[in-house]
């Protein structure tokens, strides 16, 4: 299988969805509701999403059946095919819907190949408000808009991001304590934080703002995204080398059976390390 020849075509399908994004994120969309996690967030879907869905199928639904992969999209029933190929095809179409709607920045297109064992190795992420073009192959580094990116730190203290503020985040102690405890660990001179974009972009912020992180402590109702919300930025984050785990810091259950829910072990992604 030919990962380069796969990503160029996922690159290809994310700045078509982009296209459509940037035609129609000044304009008011029709919003419906759908069956998914306990947030609103996750139940919205306009019909923005699901041409940008139609867009990135059209690119990716040849590679199905010239590569034999399965397919999981955000948008369409999933119909168990990621448990039986090699490879399947994992797609946000456009994640931060709730920011679109509200004209604001922080959605984002996400595309991944991931393995049935959960192993991702293509992670493709474009961010239309800023034309930013993020993507990685598996042993073959992190690119953005076409150059090797390094990332560096900015910031002399902690960058909490999250999709929304501290203060309305359940068991937001916990968290609290958490981050505090990672201030004094490094020596920073405290926390500032960065909220309201979809998952996606929330993972490239904690990139762009380091020393910073991520987290979504584990629950037992529905949600806490969903397998396509991190593939791509967990394939970005293993080229650069930082974790992207579970909250206990193990590995993502990027190919979950029974749905395709994160509520069960929560979400750590973290860029602390010193550059």
């Amino acid at each position: 299988m030919d990962l380069l020849q796969l990503k160029n075509i996922a690159i290809k399908a994310a700045l078509s969805a982009g296209k459509v994004i940037q035609k129609y994120m000044n304009d008011d969309v029709l919003v419906k509701k759908k069956n998914a996690g306990t947030s609103y967030a996750s139940q919205v879907v306009t019909q923005v999403d699901i041409a940008c869905e139609k867009a990135i199928l059209s690119h990716i639904l040849p590679t199905c059946d010239q590569f034999d992969l399965a397919l999981l999209s955000e948008e369409s029933e999933d119909d168990g095919s990621r448990f039986e190929k090699d490879f399947f095809w994992c797609i946000d179409p456009m994640d931060g819907t709730l920011p679109f709607i509200n004209k604001q920045p922080g959605f984002s297109v996400s595309i991944a190949l991931v393995a049935k064992d959960g192993t991702p190795y293509i992670g493709v992420v474009f961010n239309p408000s800023a034309n930013s073009l993020y993507y990685a192959v598996k042993g073959k580094g992190v690119f953005k808009n076409g150059s090797p990116w390094e990332i560096k730190h900015i910031n002399n203290h902690l960058t909490y991001v999250t999709d929304r503020k501290l203060k309305d985040t359940p068991r937001s102690a916990e968290i609290e304590r958490l981050l505090n405890e990672t201030v004094e660990k490094l020596s920073l001179n405290g926390v500032k934080e960065i909220a309201g974009s979809g998952a996606v972009l929330n993972a490239i912020h904690v990139l762009e703002n380091g020393p910073a992180c991520m987290l979504k402590l584990p629950k037992k109702e529905s949600g806490g995204g969903s397998i396509w919300d991190f593939a791509a930025t967990a394939c970005i984050y293993k080229e650069l080398g930082l974790p992207a785990t579970n909250f206990e810091g193990e590995r993502l259950d990027l190919n979950k059976k029974n749905d395709t829910f994160m509520n069960h072990e929560g979400i750590s992604y973290t860029n602390l390390v010193r550059s």
